[in-house]
């Protein structure tokens, strides 16, 4: 029989009694690590490091059964279970959980003639891609190759290049293994469980740990695309062209902004170091002749001083928005745009663009096109929200520097961004860009439909109503 977990001081990570300990090395197959151990950090460490994760033990899970088991402990302890493959997605303190690290479930199967990608619970996008394009076919992945490919569809998966085309990742899964809270290993499809079907998808981690993940592919091998950098001076002149330019655009072609103000530091490119850089993104599934034919515009708007936008291989297609590979703190926030008008592009380049103080200064302002198959319901229903009203996604972000109260003056100027752009706001935001500063009830009910939220508080109910994976933007029973 299992000893009751030991407290200590409120201040203090309670320890496991021996007699757990025992019982979780006997039933776990993968490592089981306390704060003492010596691969404990690694094994809990997250990407933004703003947030620091001390849970009481950590299941470093190679198999199904090592899940199972470790919600079973948790259950019988009523523990919270975190869940942990990537680091990516950390925005709740995970203190006195039991974290399960899923990363050594990394599995994929390609099926080339139907075509899906059946992939475990740590297979990250850089693992998928590669596996995908030997048989000449495409994952709906992020920006960045380093997130789990599993949490990103969890949480919509918005994808810069199958995005306006083929819709969220989510909206393509065919199936998926689930540990709920029960300990019970479910097969979920349309047709078995449609409810946790519909939940998961969209849902994020609120309902289980998915081991197994069934999602669809597309024949693609290449793409048109890259980036435009200009000088931030001629962000005025080049926004508005593109903001024209967006209206008019074929949905095969995905396309997004970032204002970017990097550090005077060696190790950030010379033409953009220490000066605000417009990056205008490009995506285009198409050939070459007509992907150069719709970016002429935007070339023809104002000299760049680097042009990347080419023929690519869609194993390159991070290097697209060449987003962060190594961890570090940040601070940011998001919100979905309705449109964005002549008014709405004048008042954020007034708080961050090249007239903006410097006492107003955030390292990054992006602006993501929606529209297309985004907007439209997808074939098998999901919880995704937030698709009808929203042309625009919006993502700011700020690394603090090394003085006293930085963090609090990006928060502050972060919350007067959101505040002066809230009038051409859906009122929404994504979820996967929800961030630490978006884990109250009300943020939480913000990235979804208010009927798909109640049915979502619903099936959290029936599924999880103790509220043990409460270690995310948590959907409440109430």
């Amino acid at each position: 029989m299992l000893a009751p977990v030991t407290s200590t001081s409120h201040n203090q990570t309670p320890a496991l009694d021996r007699a757990d300990r025992t019982w979780l090395d006997t039933h776990i197959d993968g490592p089981v690590l306390i704060p003492v151990d010596h691969d404990y950090a690694s094994e809990t460490a997250t990407f933004n490091l703003t947030l620091a994760h001390r849970p009481l033990v950590v299941v470093g899970a190679t198999s199904t059964a090592d899940v199972q088991n470790a919600v079973r402990f948790a259950g019988r302890r009523g523990l919270p279970v975190s869940i942990n493959a990537t680091g990516h997605g950390a925005v709740v303190s995970a203190t006195g959980s039991l974290m399960i690290n899923t990363s050594r479930m990394s599995d994929i199967k390609i099926n080339s003639v139907a075509p899906y990608a059946r992939i475990q619970a740590g297979v990250r996008a850089n693992q998928l891609i590669p596996a995908a394009g030997e048989h000449g076919l495409a994952a709906i992945s992020g920006s960045s190759p380093l997130v789990g490919s599993v949490g990103f569809t969890l949480g919509g998966g918005l994808s810069p290049v199958f995005g306006r085309s083929k819709g969220f990742a989510a909206d393509h899964v065919r199936a998926f293994k689930i540990v709920t809270a029960d300990g019970q290993l479910r097969h979920v499809t349309a047709d078995r469980e449609p409810e946790l079907f519909w939940a998961v998808r969209g849902g994020k981690g609120n309902f289980g740990v998915v081991t197994e993940l069934e999602s669809g592919l597309f024949p693609a091998s290449r793409l048109y695309g890259g980036g435009l950098y200009f000088g931030g001076e001629h962000a005025p002149a080049v926004l508005e062209t593109w903001r024209g330019w967006v209206e008019h655009l074929p949905e095969s072609l995905s396309t997004s902004f970032c204002l970017l103000r990097l550090p005077d530091l060696p190790f950030v490119p010379e033409p953009m170091r220490g000066r605000l850089t417009l990056h205008l993104r490009i995506a285009y599934l198409g050939s070459a002749d007509e992907g150069a034919a719709l970016v002429e515009p935007l070339r023809a708007a104002a000299p760049a001083f680097l042009d990347t936008v080419a023929e690519m291989p869609y194993a390159n297609v991070a290097s697209i928005h060449n987003d962060p590979t190594e961890p570090g703190v940040a601070v940011d926030r998001t919100a979905l745009l309705r449109e964005l008008s002549p008014q709405a592009l004048d008042t954020l380049l007034s708080l961050a663009g090249p007239d903006t103080p410097p006492e107003n200064h955030l390292m990054m302002t992006e602006v993501r096109l929606l529209g297309g198959a985004l907007s439209r319901p997808p074939a098998l229903p999901n919880a995704v929200g937030n698709r009808g009203d929203a042309e625009f996604c919006l993502f700011i972000a700020s690394i603090p520097a090394p003085v006293e109260g930085d963090i609090e003056r990006i928060r502050a100027v972060e919350e007067r961004f959101l505040d002066r752009m809230a009038p051409w706001g859906t009122g929404g935001m994504y979820a996967n860009f929800m961030s630490t500063e978006d884990t109250s009830a009300a943020s939480v009910r913000m990235a979804y439909d208010a009927v798909a939220y109640e049915r979502l508080v619903g099936i959290k109910k029936t599924y999880d109503p103790s509220n043990m994976f409460r270690i995310n933007h948590n959907i409440r029973a109430a």
